[in-house]
């Protein structure tokens, strides 16, 4: 497939000035950050943008540009005849790039806008704050831009000068001699770094370095319904981009803390509800624990180890809804491990008129339990 025309990618006439070219780029590259956008496309147009920015923005390779078109590109920018260039012989263009350090800037190009770093904040949160949602206040250290020189580097009062050594461009070219003819190969400034610019005199709070460390209270906003290991960006509280370039984002990842009496399985919230064997035998009505607060639960009857009842809408809010999932409480019946003599009395007089052999099986393993409990007590 060929290249789509480099003007025609940023979106400008092809007598654009240095301030439009560079004003459609930054709007691009926001649009189509796969950080932002996330189309399948969007991380092959962003990789677009910034090449077809890469070339327009260097006055001479733009020159060459519009004179060869993507053939200059191939070529090394003016470095031999338009088409020269080795990208349709088999792979030739590599084995120069490997000798020759790459052409026409492919390695060596001066540095345009960058994007910041993103960084990450560990937070803990309650299981119940998990559940619905909370406000939480962070400090956050972080770079960013130098109060006292704006992100220049050099102390106030003075001004970066145009690098004596690639002469502004951020590049140095070096032309070598070949069997083949004369190549040039181009590198980033090793005094400037790409920069185009050096400080003779460096901003004593930064040191020259454009930002400096600080801690930056924020607000982070928990939606009800999230989990343990959930991450929630903020655009743009990264530390900030270079060169003109946008701002990373802030990850705050989650950690739920354990719940004394709950856990969770998805939505739903899960409970072990002990109860004696007189009140599963029997039934009752007991107090159940939720998140809103106690609530009361009939226990039927005749109600076996192990049965689960459901609480309706006692469970954890499904993020971006108004849906909320059950409670879901499960009996355990409790063999006392001591009793009096009456009791004993009691349980063996029990014991008897209902016999073992009447007991369903999951009925019998349970009484047996509660004989041996009696006969390890009273021996």
């Amino acid at each position: 497939m060929s290249k789509r025309d480099y003007y025609e990618v940023l979106g400008i006439p092809r007598s654009a000035d240095d301030n439009a070219i560079k004003s459609a780029y930054r709007k691009l590259a926001r649009q189509y950050h796969p950080d932002v956008n996330k189309a399948g496309d969007a991380e092959e147009r962003f990789k677009e943008v910034n090449e077809a920015y890469e070339v327009l923005s260097n006055a001479e390779k733009r020159q060459m540009y519009d004179r060869y078109g993507h053939a200059a590109a191939q070529s090394g920018f003016g470095q031999g005849a338009p088409g020269a260039g080795f990208g349709g012989f088999g792979g030739f263009g590599d084995i120069f790039e490997e000798f020759f350090g790459g052409f026409g800037g492919a390695r060596g190009a001066a540095r345009g806008p960058a994007r910041g770093t993103d960084l990450r904040y560990d937070l803990d949160i309650t299981f119940r704050e998990a559940v619905f949602g909370t406000e939480k206040e962070i400090e956050v250290p972080r770079l960013e831009t130098c109060p006292q020189c704006q992100g220049s580097g050099a102390e106030p009062g003075t001004q970066p000068v145009r690098c004596p050594q690639c002469h502004g461009t951020g590049e140095v070219r070096r032309a070598q001699q070949t069997i083949l003819g004369q190549f040039v190969s181009v590198t980033t400034c090793p005094r400037c770094n790409g920069e185009r610019e050096i400080v003779t005199s460096p901003c004593t709070t930064c040191r020259g370095q454009k930002r400096v460390r600080v801690t930056r209270k924020l607000s982070v906003s928990i939606p009800a319904g999230v989990d343990d290991g959930m991450r929630i960006r903020l655009a743009g509280e990264g530390e900030p981009g270079e060169r003109g370039g946008p701002p990373g984002s802030l990850y705050v990842v989650l950690s739920v803390k354990a719940h004394r009496l709950f856990q969770r399985h998805e939505n739903d919230i899960l409970l072990e509800l002990p109860v004696n064997i007189v009140q599963a035998t029997l039934g009752a009505e007991v107090d159940v624990p939720t998140l809103d607060g106690n609530t009361k639960l009939t226990i039927p009857a005749g109600t076996q180890h192990g049965t689960t009842f459901r609480l309706r809408g006692k469970g954890v809010p499904a993020l971006r809804s108004n849906r909320r999932g059950d409670q879901l409480v499960t009996v355990r019946v409790v063999v006392p491990d001591r009793i009096n003599d009456k009791q004993r009395k009691l349980l063996q007089e029990l014991g008897e008129s209902l016999g073992l052999e009447s007991l369903g099986k999951n009925n019998r393993s349970l009484f047996e339990k509660l004989l041996d409990a009696v006969g390890d007590a009273f021996g």
